[in-house]
């Protein structure tokens, strides 16, 4: 029974964050179309090379990004280097799995805010530093 309620809820919380995931997926999967490879790594999707990765270097942070989550989807650059970030992006994969549709307006709501009084917007927005905190 306690199985049953737990593949129900991990069922739910993936419904919840699918709007983002099935937007990962199909850049995702264009990626594959153009050069790149995908894989299933510790309960998300990754993708990475191709035209995934030319996309992450254009993402403000640029060159040094390493990879970015949507939903349950984990786009990178390369392979390597969604093996070192994994940990970090799997604390996002748990954030959209409590902020379902709301993630992507909160994430930028207080990226901006943070911008506007002056700080960091991506070092001191809260979803990073909890994702720094819990994996460094």
């Amino acid at each position: 029974m306690h199985r049953i309620l737990k593949a129900t809820w991990k069922t739910i919380l993936v419904i919840w964050a699918s709007p983002y995931s099935a937007l990962g997926l199909c850049i995702g999967c264009l990626g594959l179309l153009l050069g790149g490879h995908g894989r299933w790594r510790d309960g998300a999707l990754e993708f990475y090379g191709g035209s995934t990765r030319w996309l992450i270097r254009r993402l403000p942070t640029g060159p040094t990004t390493a990879g970015m989550t949507l939903g349950h989807v984990i786009l990178g650059q390369t392979g390597s280097g969604l093996e070192t970030v994994g940990e970090h992006e799997r604390v996002h994969v748990r954030q959209f799995e409590r902020w379902g549709p709301l993630m992507g307006p909160a994430y930028l709501l207080a990226s901006a805010y943070l911008w506007c009084v002056g700080r960091d917007a991506y070092r001191d927005n809260p979803f990073e530093v909890e994702a720094y905190n819990q994996a460094p």
